[in-house]
């Protein structure tokens, strides 16, 4: 069915896999619902927009994305609220984050206003896909890579923007294990650490694999120069409480600026805890572990949210966080963050955006 009473195109499929979807116990990443958006830049300007039905799509085997890099995500959820709506979480600092990660890559930044339309009709139309369990979500992935089919090193001239969804689980079941990374790198000072580039998750991949031999699930990536610094973790940006106080290595050109980081720096300062924002050293944080302070440790992400470290892997050996029932600082974020994003508590900042 095709209807023309929008900003967009929209094709509605005639069918719908929902039905064979166990909501219950959804593998992340792995179930998509019926529909996507997509919208070109062609000749200097941005095309009509269109929302069909999800499916394959056709590109040259010379295009610019595949060779060269030009692509760039998002990472974003919408909750089911308690009187059945749905709302998503702070859609408008990923647009922004968006479009500076297109500026460093290069690549045409999009419109917000046509961006958060194109978000809130796509989730609309697809809302029935939205879970009810407390644990789940609906994962919004925006994207723009280069479509001209030239080999040939400079930015493309044509690009395509899409968003598409799927229902979530827990990225993370359990608490994990992480290992410091001393030798490989994530990010360099003047690279593109700060953007959600394709590339710096390709490069990643390697010593993740070479970690999950040793038995970790994720790294805490250092400095690119010393090697000394704690950057973030694999999968998301990290934070530490050490003798009661929350100290979080601070965004740079190599850390990424997180949502989800900078939501639980807010919510843990409406809470009374103690927040620093800084360099986090390999030294302090050792130290920390053998005289008993370092109390928790933690990763901060969209799909990860607030995920427990149960080990960390030093130089020296690895060292077992104490026992989660004591734990305090990242419970009290994690509750305060679902309240607000599931409804059931008060949204003081104005984050939810209802569809």
């Amino acid at each position: 069915m095709l209807t023309t009473d929008s900003t967009f195109e929209i094709k509605l499929s005639k069918t719908s896999s929902i039905e064979s979807v166990d909501f219950d116990n959804i593998m992340f990443g792995q179930v998509f619902s019926d529909h996507l958006f997509y919208m070109d830049y062609i000749d200097g300007e941005w095309t009509r927009g269109v929302i069909e039905p999800f499916g394959p799509m056709s590109i040259s085997p010379a295009t610019m994305c595949i060779h060269y890099g030009q692509s760039i995500f998002e990472g974003m959820k919408a909750y089911r609220q308690p009187d059945g709506s749905v709302s998503m979480f702070r859609p408008g600092a990923n647009i922004s984050r968006f479009n500076l990660s297109a500026q460093r890559m290069c690549m045409p930044e999009i419109p917000e206003d046509i961006f958060m339309q194109a978000l809130v009709e796509l989730v609309k139309i697809d809302q029935k896909w939205v879970p009810n369990n407390e644990n789940s979500s609906l994962y919004i992935r925006p994207f723009l890579f280069a479509t001209d089919a030239h080999v040939g090193v400079r930015p493309s001239n044509s690009y395509r923007f899409m968003i598409f969804t799927c229902p979530v689980g827990q990225y993370y079941n359990k608490p994990v294990r992480v290992k410091i990374e001393r030798e490989y790198t994530r990010a360099a000072i003047g690279g593109t650490g700060a953007a959600k580039a394709a590339g710096n998750y390709a490069g990643s991949l390697l010593p993740t694999k070479l970690a999950n031999e040793k038995g970790y699930d994720q790294l805490l990536w250092t400095d690119s120069k010393t090697h000394t610094c704690i950057e973030e973790c694999g999968t998301m940006n990290v934070a530490f409480v050490i003798d009661g106080k929350m100290i979080i290595p601070s965004p740079s050109d190599t850390i990424l600026n997180g949502i989800t980081r900078d939501s639980a720096i807010k919510l843990a300062l409406d809470l009374g805890i103690e927040v620093e924002s800084r360099t986090v050293t390999i030294t302090e944080l050792e130290k920390a572990a053998e005289n008993g302070t370092l109390n928790e440790a933690f990763g901060l992400g969209t799909a990860a949210t607030v995920s427990l470290m149960s080990t960390i892997g030093f130089d020296s050996g690895d060292y077992d966080l104490p026992d989660l029932s004591t734990w305090t600082v990242s419970s009290r974020i994690k509750k305060a963050l679902d309240a607000v994003r599931l409804g059931t508590g008060e949204d003081k900042h104005g984050w939810n955006i209802p569809v």
